[in-house]
């Protein structure tokens, strides 16, 4: 038997050198992860929060003017003339707390569209009213549901969805890999159909996250992990062992802390507040806030910010379908070779290199 490549790959030395060129991908999503995760969320603080002052006279004026000065870019205070309006707002989304001043001063939130943002802007308030020698009274506008009391747990739900797809483009795109494309392309909508009626489970029968428009919820759920396993399943035509951290990238580091499920982009820097208006993990989290708990207001934006992620999988599928088909011809040339000599010897069937094998394990779990 022959010293040749196999044993090469098998030597201590190769070995060690394998580990350590495969070890990149790891630390690679370490530090992904850290300046995601830390640059996104280890200090929220306001900027631009949008609070409204219930009165038209020169004390709501002087208020809000004061607010203002004294944020320091932390708030965006305007007037407006009466509680009505202010509740109108907070309903559209178009403000995060309304301040009603008097002898019994009051604190319009909506907990359902960011619990933590309602919690800043009663933060500041509480102060405005101690100093006026007067108890604040809270009134929440949009309450969560009873299985959800931090409004986060659309977020938690978001990150279940999320990592059931793109762990199916790791299984599709490895142990499918001898599958034609359109195979493991349909393969990919069913199983985002399992995985969102996991998801829609979750949030319903089980934990009580929403108690009601549950079909609603699903849907957006289907659409979103759609369009994750399709882009998934297009990218690893051509990054092949990359795509997991392709995926992890696209649909953790910068999703994740981008979604607003945590902290609105009012509380987070500017990079993560200008991925929120396009990115799917927003789209549907607050596509589902919109349909849920605001009477689906701006749900038609967050529902076309899931259709174009959806259309981009099927898009760059295609484009792998047609690199594939390229691909094809120079693969059925190269298998005559091995062919013939594998029939033209006679000491048994050829088996495939160590080394080959290695790489097909590699492409199966998709490192």
């Amino acid at each position: 038997m022959s010293a040749g490549p196999s044993a090469a790959a098998g030597s201590p030395a190769g070995a060690l050198r394998h580990v350590l060129s495969h070890l990149v991908t790891p630390l690679l999503m370490c530090i992904g992860m850290g300046l995601a995760y830390l640059g996104a969320f280890h200090a929220p603080q306001p900027h631009d929060l949008r609070v409204d002052v219930v009165g038209s006279g020169p004390s709501a004026q002087v208020l809000a003017q004061t607010l203002q000065d004294k944020g320091d870019g932390a708030l965006s205070v305007r007037t407006v003339a009466d509680r009505a309006t202010a509740a109108e707002h907070l309903r559209t989304q178009d403000s995060y707390g309304a301040y009603i001043p008097g002898r019994a001063p009051e604190l319009l939130v909506a907990s359902a569209s960011s619990d933590t943002s309602a919690t800043a802007v009663e933060k500041v308030f509480t102060q405005v009213a101690a100093g006026q020698g007067a108890p604040l009274k809270v009134t929440d506008t949009a309450p969560t549901a009873d299985g959800d009391p931090t409004g986060q747990g659309i977020f938690f739900l978001l990150v279940a969805v999320s990592i059931g797809s793109y762990a199916s483009v790791a299984v599709i795109g490895g142990a499918g890999a001898v599958l034609r494309l359109r195979v493991r392309a349909a393969l990919a909508l069913g199983a985002s159909l399992v995985v969102s009626a996991i998801g829609a489970v979750f949030a319903g029968p089980l934990f009580g996250l929403v108690d009601h428009g549950l079909a609603g919820l699903w849907a957006m759920a289907w659409l979103y992990s759609a369009g994750i396993l399709l882009i998934g399943v297009g990218l690893h035509t051509f990054l092949k062992r990359w795509t997991t951290l392709g995926v992890m990238v696209l649909f953790v580091m910068l999703n994740f802390t981008s979604s607003g499920g945590i902290f609105r982009p009012e509380l987070q820097p500017g990079f993560f507040g200008a991925l929120h208006s396009f990115w799917n993990g927003a789209g549907f989290v607050e596509g589902v806030r919109s349909h849920v708990y605001f009477g689906g207001h701006a749900l038609g934006g967050n529902l076309l910010v899931l259709a174009l992620w959806f259309v981009a999988g099927m898009v760059l599928t295609g484009l792998a379908g047609l690199a594939e088909a390229r691909r094809r011809p120079a693969a059925d040339l190269a298998a005559v070779a091995p062919a013939a000599t594998a029939s033209a010897a006679s000491a048994g069937p050829v088996r495939p290199s160590a080394e080959k094998e290695e790489e097909e394990m590699e492409e199966a779990v998709g490192v």
